[in-house]
């Protein structure tokens, strides 16, 4: 019985892993423009400040609550990357807010992002990953209180 020349290399292609041309590019974002934004929008209320690692916190941290992680993603479609992940650093700082008022606590301190696992810390900027149609920010912190 004689093969098909065509059905061969088909077969073997079948048995490889599937070839992802999926995009993630990384960018790395102004922190405080976000936060101003949700604040000025009334997505945040105002009671809790948010604090990367390397920023000075003003006031003594009287007490800080176990290490808690955020990690969101949102509709990429339709949206510069840029924008998407503005609406996923909102979502995370939600997040980050809701969890600090259940501590009683005033602020959130030693953020750092959090992508695949692997941190990165600027004082100024987090880091998002975009692709075609989702984008994430993945962030760690903790709840503090400051007086």
């Amino acid at each position: 019985m004689k093969k098909s020349l065509l059905a061969l290399p088909f077969a073997a292609m079948l048995c490889l892993p599937a070839v992802s041309l999926a995009r993630d590019t990384a960018h790395f974002l102004d922190f405080q423009m976000v936060v101003d934004q949700a604040l000025a929008d009334g997505q945040l209320d105002g009671s809790v400040k948010f604090y990367l690692k390397g920023q000075r916190v003003p006031g003594k941290i009287s007490q800080t609550f176990p290490e808690a992680t955020a990690n969101k993603k949102t509709n990429a479609a339709n949206k510069s990357d840029e924008t998407a992940c503005e609406w996923a650093l909102r979502s995370v700082l939600i997040s980050f807010q809701n969890n600090a008022k259940r501590h009683g606590a005033n602020a959130v301190v030693d953020m750092v992002s959090f992508y695949d696992k692997k941190e990165y810390g600027d004082p100024e900027k987090f880091e998002c990953h975009a692709g075609a149609i989702m984008a994430g920010v993945v962030m760690k912190g903790k709840a503090a209180i400051v007086k």
